[in-house]
């Protein structure tokens, strides 16, 4: 009987010199969360010890942060890991390695499992990067089914919510797998605590900076533009999507000013225009972009930023001339 995914991978982990830390990208969506918990029970479950989930920002969203408590998520900020050395072994979940959204800690990343567009060889002895996936949890599913292992109750609910957040309700860039693996998911979840979940989307605090934000949307033609005060990248994600499905909006660019640069999100709902094709036109010269055809992110570090023309100015001008090349 062949190999499956998860047999190479724990055979590889097997090895490890000392502890194994599995790493999201720097602030967790619940997609990231539910795939990092999914591999920890797995690799867990096969006899994988010494093992942690570790991420390097704070996490701001609040149905991020009641994921945590629901599913008693074992997630610890790097900063806290103290045995965290050049001797561990990573296994990056939900990101890959040289993207703006993810720190390169003193570990050796071995493995990589990821839906977003493909890096390139970094180094890793083991790769599952499948671009044409909605979401990286429909993917740890998947490990669970072939492998005849059931997912735990708690475990599934939030592989569950994974593939129901970052596909919007099995609406954007859903794979036959996303779709597959969610209704094997659905039997086995507590659908009561997507209800909760789904209750605790926003918080207060959230609102504020929406508020704010949504006062800044400007449109042109299709193309909406949107400026958020918080850098919060599951923030301007959030308002994002909000704001393209508002009647005649298509596509979105959302920015906001960090200390060290600019982060960007871009959703777009047309099928000739992609989002990850958009921010890459956006950043060229001046940063680095990528994603998926319906939603991607970017960022521009302060360096690189025009000194002769405000942020909005320089950015709208690139995002309409990318606009208009695509409507001919």
């Amino acid at each position: 009987m062949s190999q499956t995914k998860l047999d190479i991978l724990v055979d590889i982990l097997k090895d490890a010199p000392d502890e194994v830390f599995i790493q999201p990208h720097n602030v967790p969506d619940p997609d990231a969360i539910a795939s990092s918990l999914g591999m920890y029970h797995l690799l867990s479950q096969r006899g994988i010890q010494k093992l942690a989930i570790v991420y390097d920002q704070e996490i701001e969203k609040a149905n991020s942060l009641r994921m945590l408590e629901l599913f008693n998520v074992p997630m610890i900020p790097a900063a806290n890991a103290y045995t965290l050395g050049e001797e561990d072994w990573a296994v990056l979940v939900d990101a890959q390695k040289g993207n703006a959204n993810i720190t390169d800690l003193p570990t050796d990343e071995v493995a990589v499992i990821d839906h977003h567009e493909y890096t390139g060889n970094m180094g890793y002895r083991f790769e599952d990067v499948r671009p044409n996936i909605g979401s990286c949890s429909a993917i740890v599913a998947e490990y669970f089914f072939e492998n005849n292992i059931e997912p735990p109750r708690i475990v599934a609910t939030a592989l569950l919510y994974g593939i129901f957040m970052d596909t919007d309700n099995l609406t954007r860039g859903a794979s036959d797998l996303d779709i597959n693996m969610f209704y094997r998911l659905y039997r086995l979840s507590d659908i009561d605590l997507i209800v909760e979940l789904k209750g605790n989307e926003i918080s207060v605090k959230d609102l504020e900076f929406y508020a704010e934000a949504f006062k800044t949307v400007e449109i042109y033609d299709e193309l909406g533009f949107l400026r958020l005060r918080s850098a919060n990248d599951s923030l301007l994600g959030a308002a994002g999507d909000i704001v393209v499905s508002v009647s005649g909006v298509n596509i979105v660019v959302a920015y906001a000013q960090k200390e060290n640069g600019v982060k960007l999100s871009v959703r777009s709902t047309r099928d000739d225009v992609k989002a990850n094709d958009f921010i890459r036109y956006i950043v060229a010269g001046y940063g680095v972009g990528g994603g998926h055809d319906n939603m991607a992110g970017g960022f521009i570090p302060n360096e690189n930023l025009s000194k002769s023309r405000s942020l909005d100015t320089f950015l709208k001008h690139r995002a309409i001339a990318f606009y208009e090349r695509c409507n001919g």
